[in-house]
């Protein structure tokens, strides 16, 4: 069985393994700009795992390592890859079809959090990354 999403419009469609992991809600400034949110729920699979099955996906660099995809039509942000984990590729939750099935397990970049944005809901916290605390 596989994991499908897509954009608001339905322009891009995607389908991805059900093998995910760090599945996360993130507070990084760059990834709440690019999503125009208090923050982004992602999860992450296996680069081969992912494949767009509809339409051709619009790209970006958001910094030197990181590649961001997103539809040219309505906007929906879909993936981020960065250069230094070339196996994975994070999707964003929300895009897919059934999201409410794959809650986040954790927060990450906390640092960033904006302070009006005061939601606990009890998973582990992390300044920055998972590795540094």
């Amino acid at each position: 069985m596989s994991l499908l999403g897509g954009c608001c419009c339905g322009a891009v469609r995607y389908e991805t393994s059900e093998q995910v992991f760090h599945q996360t809600i993130c507070h990084c400034p760059t990834c709440r700009r690019a999503c125009g949110a208090p923050n982004v729920a992602w999860f992450s699979v296996a680069r081969w795992e992912y494949r767009v099955t509809a339409g051709t996906p619009a790209q970006f660099h958001s910094s030197t390592d990181v590649t961001r995809t997103f539809c040219g039509a309505c906007g929906t942000q879909l993936t981020y890859a960065h250069d230094g984990s070339p196996d994975e590729i994070d999707v964003t939750t929300c895009s897919l079809d059934n999201a409410e099935t794959l809650a986040p397990l954790d927060h990450t970049f906390t640092f960033y959090r904006l302070p009006w944005d005061t939601g606990e809901d009890g998973t582990p916290q992390y300044l920055r990354t998972r590795s540094e605390g």
